[in-house]
């Protein structure tokens, strides 16, 4: 085979591949995606959303306190994006801040497509980790199905690949890639205007919601009690298998919600974006 026909081959498998993707694209889109923004109270949730949206629809200039809802037509797509009360890095969420994040749910019936879990990029620490566990947690286990990782201040990154990004963060990052299936997505929020990360975004939303049959289902009252008797028998050190055990053998969980909670809220130092980028 000359170099010319193998060179026209190749281009052809090409054409070929991105068709392919076209077709898949166009198989998995929806007319409407309900999505949910989780992530801390700086930097760039909020932003995100605007971002997604086009214009400036949540307010940036002071931290939300309450869940806040928009519906867009872009894309020729119906958009809702709730925006969620973000949280801190050194101190447990406030319990009034989780009861909003969990209420965002119910604000998209019957239920989100996806939750965009907010991470500047910059330094994550292992804090950073436990911190979004203690948040997701919120959901269920469920909810890292239908969850991407929105990685955003990507101007940071400046020449670094974010693969390459990602490795030098180490295991805590790590954790949660794993467990939204490796799904992620880069966005920089300097690029008001640009018109191709976000389409790629719903795309890739898209893919996830065909992938996962369809849209998140809320958990029942009943579920979310269960879940916290497991959650506490943890936190006493009880066998975290046994627990499993009782509730799979019916066993009846307490009524109370146990959402930890904090009376004063100290308003967090800047959060480094930076940091650890350095070659």
């Amino acid at each position: 085979m000359t170099e010319s026909n193998r060179s026209t081959q190749l281009s052809g498998n090409d054409h070929f591949g991105c068709e392919e993707e076209k077709r898949i694209a166009a198989s998995n889109r929806l007319s409407e995606l309900r999505l949910i923004l989780l992530g801390w109270r700086w930097p760039g949730k909020s932003l995100t959303g605007n971002t997604i949206i086009g214009r400036e629809e949540f307010r940036l200039e002071r931290a939300a306190e309450f869940s806040v809802k928009r519906d867009v037509e872009r894309y020729g797509r119906k958009l809702t994006l709730v925006d969620t009360p973000g949280w801190f890095s050194a101190q447990t969420t406030p319990a009034a801040y989780q009861q909003e994040m969990a209420r965002s749910v119910g604000m998209c019936p019957p239920g989100p497509h996806a939750f965009l879990l907010v991470v500047p990029v910059g330094m994550f620490t292992e804090t950073d980790r436990v911190r979004i566990e203690e948040n997701l947690v919120l959901f269920g286990d469920a909810v890292w199905k239908h969850t991407i990782v929105v990685f955003t201040w990507a101007e940071a990154l400046k020449n670094m690949p974010i693969d390459r990004y990602i490795r030098r963060q180490g295991s805590a990052l790590q954790w949660v890639l794993d467990k939204c299936k490796m799904r992620y997505h880069v966005v920089n929020n300097d690029a008001f205007g640009d018109n191709t990360q976000v389409p790629q975004l719903i795309e890739k939303l898209e893919k996830m919601v065909a992938e996962e049959g369809g849209h998140f289902i809320p958990m029942t009252e009943e579920e979310k009690a269960q879940d916290q008797v497991i959650a506490k028998a943890t936190d006493e050190n009880s066998n975290p298998k046994e627990v499993k055990e009782k509730r799979e053998l019916g066993a009846r969980p307490k009524q109370n919600c146990s959402f930890s909670s904090m009376h004063s809220v100290s308003v967090e130092s800047q959060h480094s974006l930076m940091e650890g980028l350095s070659d």
